[in-house]
Formats: C-alpha cells, structure tokens, sequence
C-alpha cells in the first residue's frame, strides 16, 4: 500500500515508478496495450459501431415512414368515411324524392282515374237520361194514341152513332191537350 506521506514528499513522478515496479509495469508493453486498445477501438468504431448505427438510423427512418402511412391511412379512412357518409346521405335524400315523387304519381294517377270514373259515370247517367226520356216520349206518344183511340170509341158508344173522321181527329186532339197538360 501506498504511504498518503510519500505522495507529498516524494512527488507525483517518484510515486507513479513505484507504482509501475510494484505491479511490474513495462512502458513498452503499456504502450502497445494503448495502441491496440485504440486500434480496437477504430476497428470496432468503423466495422461495427457505424453500421449498427446506420441500421438503427435505417429503422428509425423505416418506422417514421410506416407511423406517417399509419397516419396517411388514418386520414385517408376518415376521409373514405365521410365520404361514405356523405354518400349515405346523398342517397337517403335521393331515395326520399323519389318515394315523394312516386307517392306524388300515384295520387296523380288515383285523382285521373277518379275523374275518368266520375266522367265515365256521368256519361252513363246522360245516357240513361237519354234512353229514358226517349222510351218515356214513345211511352207518351202511345198513350196519347191509345186514350185518343179510347175517347173515340167511348164518345162512340155513349152517344150511339157513328163519328165521322172529322170528329174522331178532333176529339183525339182534345184528349192528346187533356194528357199533354
């Protein structure tokens, strides 16, 4: 062990010999343990310490890239979803015109076959009005002629002689204004 005395009074020279003959230190092979220590040291810094920090540089890069297309991805998802969304809706409103416009058809249609039943029925109606006032006017003509007919021969038989046509034409006109009125 060294003495703390002898390193004041003998000096820092005085104490690094003793050092060096206590562990048996040869300059020389300390020396070539320096240069092969920095020889390692160049070696390991040129071989293996540059590219191992060039692969961890490579790797970083790699995952900056993959984290910005993750990024990238995320928004282009986003993006894709309110689009979709966007489309959704698009179609939603699409798809209520329409059924407006069909329900709207359908009520035009409904309304134009109503109105083409009613004319239809109305037509039906004035037909039969006109078929009825046809058979009531032949109805009427036959009556007349037939209590025209009974007149003459009822005047015949109450007064017992004979009616000239001249008197058979006048009694059926006075029975066809007794009828008419």
């Amino acid at each position: 062990m060294i003495a703390p005395l002898t390193l004041a009074a003998g000096g820092l020279a005085d104490t690094a010999k003793d050092i060096a003959i206590r562990f048996g230190g040869d300059p020389i092979l300390f020396f070539s343990n320096v240069i092969s220590f920095v020889l390692v040291c160049w070696l390991l810094q040129k071989f293996a310490y540059k590219p191992i920090l060039m692969v961890l540089e490579e790797r970083r890069t790699k995952i900056a890239e993959g984290l910005a297309a993750a990024e990238q991805s995320k928004q282009q998802l986003a993006e894709a979803e309110s689009r979709h969304a966007e489309i959704l809706v698009r179609a939603n409103e699409e798809a209520q015109k329409m059924i407006a416009e069909a329900r709207a058809s359908a009520a035009a249609i409904a309304e134009k076959r109503q109105q083409d039943a009613i004319a239809e029925a109305e037509g039906i109606i004035a037909k039969a009005r006109e078929a009825i006032e046809i058979e009531r006017a032949r109805v009427f003509a036959e009556l007349k002629r037939e209590v025209a007919r009974l007149v003459v021969a009822t005047t015949g038989k109450v007064t017992g002689k004979v009616l000239t046509a001249q008197d058979q034409a006048r009694l059926t006109e006075e029975a066809s204004r007794e009828v008419a009125a």
